[in-house]
């Protein structure tokens, strides 16, 4: 009676503490969940907001964090070999016929008609090259993974900084043709009073219309492209495009950010790429090491129990039980495998020889992409110098035909053409302004001085 009711009690426990830890877990996962879901990108984003957000969130960095945890659980299983290996095998024979031997010229049958066996053994691994291996490589794995994460979080601050200032380039470009709208309408109007009053005739505000219409086709063009350019950046924040962003332009002007140290010295080993190829020529190296331990024997203890069981009555097998147990210790040494060992050596070291040969084209490659992103970037501030004057120009000579034009000393056309200059180096000095912040971003790339820390 004591018995059934302390196991009532038990039970009652046991279940006391799964529905407790159901609920904990649940509770847990509800929670994650609903954090994953209540992170909202803030209103008025700044570009740091932009990729704080996008290094939480972006789908690429979220499966480098996973290949990151795959990468620990191979570490884990691979060094799991070094526990003890515990398992158990059990068995049932009839034997319809039993075996029989020869003794003293007389064959005689020997056995049991039913025999049984239940059985356990554990082993534990003493000397073993690929437990070694896998000892001594876990370090360059955790670096391989974190370098693999390091470089996708680099690509996504360049690129998200990319799509920000094309936005921004792009909302520039918007109010640069609003107000060329506002004066084409006004000149229309001008226009269109002076041919009504019958001071021109009308081909000067016919000329007025075509320009507004392409004012107005180019703005509509403007606003579709701004819209792919917001899509793209909701793809790196990993943002559905039907939701709404807003950015904040406020302080953020794009003169102040395109200055650059050129005479920085490029310094190959700051490079991520160069990291993880030397990362995998020490992995290589460790991989010969292992071939060459492969000559090593492979020493381990075992330790085993087994029930016995026979009768030859099936119904009374498993009376009585006949154990056995036994300890030892295990050696195997590899003699001679066709040579297969000395070619797995011989190509490993080629491996490692042909990595060699990786890095150093991997140094001749960045040496040229610093040189073509420096160039750029040299070429791309001489074309913004250029058209920030251009530009300054024709506002000024703009200002100027306007008032000859409003005086009757110049013609409507020589407004439209000053008006159209204008239009087009405000539209060529910010192309150029981009140009200079999209090359800097590549010469911080190719220096390896992308700042990706949260």
């Amino acid at each position: 009676m004591v018995l059934k009711i302390n196991n009532m009690k038990f039970k009652k426990i046991a279940l006391s503490l799964f529905l407790a830890c159901y609920f904990t877990g649940y509770v847990q996962a509800q929670s994650t969940a609903n954090n994953a879901e209540a992170e909202k990108l803030n209103s008025d984003a700044t570009l740091d907001e932009l990729i704080d957000y996008a290094l939480r969130n972006k789908i690429e960095l979220r499966q480098a964090h996973i290949d990151q945890e795959i990468g620990e659980r191979e570490i884990a299983s691979a060094l799991s070999g070094w526990f003890p290996q515990i398992n158990a095998s059990a068995s049932l024979v009839h034997n319809i016929q039993l075996p029989a031997m020869v003794i003293g010229g007389e064959t005689i049958r020997m056995g049991q008609n039913n025999t049984s066996a239940i059985g356990f053994q554990a082993d534990q691994a003493i000397l073993n090259p690929e437990l070694f291996q896998a000892s001594r490589a876990a370090k360059y794995i955790r670096q391989q993974n974190s370098l693999n994460l390091e470089d996708t979080r680099i690509n996504t601050v360049v690129d998200v900084s990319k799509a920000y200032y094309d936005i921004l380039t792009s909302e520039e470009t918007i109010k640069i043709i609003n107000e060329n709208i506002v004066r084409l309408k006004r000149q229309y109007t001008e226009a269109n009073a002076r041919y009504e009053t019958g001071l021109v005739d009308k081909i000067d505000y016919k000329r007025a219309q075509i320009s507004l219409n392409n004012a107005n086709a180019q703005l509509k063009s403007a606003n579709e492209a701004r819209k792919y350019k917001y899509d793209y950046l909701k793809s790196l924040l990993n943002i559905p495009t039907a939701e709404e962003i807003s950015l904040s332009f406020i302080n953020q002007s794009l003169e102040a950010n395109i200055l650059l140290d050129t005479t920085e010295l490029l310094n190959i080993a700051n490079r991520v790429e160069f990291k993880q190829l030397e990362t995998l020529r020490d992995i290589q190296k460790l991989n010969t090491q292992y071939q060459k331990w492969s000559f090593m024997p492979r020493l381990g203890a075992y330790a085993n129990y087994n029930m016995n069981y026979f009768n030859n009555e099936f119904s009374q097998l498993y009376r009585n039980n006949i154990p056995s147990s036994s300890v030892g210790l295990s050696l195997s040494l590899p003699i001679f495998t066709g040579t297969k060992r000395i070619q797995e050596i011989r190509r490993s070291e080629l491996e490692e020889e042909r990595i060699e040969w990786d890095l150093k084209n991997l140094e001749n490659m960045i040496s040229a992409e610093y040189s073509a992103a420096m160039a750029s970037y040299r070429s791309n501030m001489n074309e913004w110098r250029n058209a920030k004057e251009n530009m300054d120009l024709s506002e000024e000579v703009y200002n100027t035909i306007k008032l000859q034009y409003d005086a009757g000393v110049k013609t409507y056309l020589e407004l439209m053409t000053a008006e159209s200059d204008l239009r087009t180096t405000q539209l060529n000095y910010l192309n150029a302004l981009y140009a200079v912040l999209s090359s800097k971003l590549d010469i911080q790339k190719a220096l390896g001085t992308v700042e990706t820390t949260l």
